[in-house]
């Protein structure tokens, strides 16, 4: 699982996706979350507006798990 560092209070779904690196644009990330690629906390997530925070794990396709840490 790797450790993605945040330094807001939150953080919209689709930006996370960019903000990790994970997705190359905001569009790319969009498909991905609307294509049903994207959990958060193991639940399916369509919305792109999603606020990620602290301690919530985003699954990327069944895949890859990163940890969301609020630094600061």
């Amino acid at each position: 699982m790797e450790r993605i560092s945040i330094k807001t209070e939150f953080i919209k779904l689709n930006q996370f996706l960019k903000w990790a690196g994970i997705a190359e644009t905001g569009a790319h990330a969009n498909q991905m979350i609307m294509d049903g690629l994207v959990k958060v906390n193991s639940q399916l997530e369509t919305r792109r507006g999603r606020k990620i925070y602290d301690g919530d794990k985003v699954l990327l396709d069944n895949r890859y798990e990163f940890l969301v840490i609020r630094e600061g």
